[in-house]
């Protein structure tokens, strides 16, 4: 019973955040958190404008959430699937090699890269 009250909880909490997310914009309601490093340095951090394309996502808005912040467009199905592979690598040596190339030390290194390089180029870009 214990093993089940962790997982259930995060489910809650997450399902709630995301009910925020659906009904509040966070660029208009001021509950959100502005970005520290943009109040500090007035450059964007890879993460900029995540709230918002949240917000836009939940209500179907692709586009807008694009705008938004594309590397977060991008990276949610392959977060997604981290998640669902998590469970699997457990069960299985294909789940677990499978997991190991996606999100292995070489996914991270690449993934660190892509991060750093969007991180750039939207501040070179804006």
């Amino acid at each position: 019973m214990r093993r089940r009250v962790g997982p259930i909880l995060i489910v809650i909490l997450l399902a709630g955040i995301a009910v925020a997310y659906k009904y509040l914009d966070p660029a208009v309601v001021p509950i959100f958190p502005r970005c520290p490093f943009r109040l500090l340095t007035g450059y964007l951090c890879p993460g900029c404008g995540s709230q918002r394309a949240i917000h836009r996502l939940l209500n179907l808005d692709i586009a807008g959430a694009w705008r938004m912040n594309p590397l977060l467009v991008i990276a949610l199905p392959y977060l997604l699937a981290g998640l669902i592979l998590q469970p699997l690598s457990h069960r299985s040596d294909i789940g677990a090699r499978l997991r190991e190339r996606l999100y292995g030390y070489r996914a991270s290194v690449v993934a660190l890269v892509v991060i750093v390089l969007f991180w750039i180029g939207r501040n070179i870009v804006a």
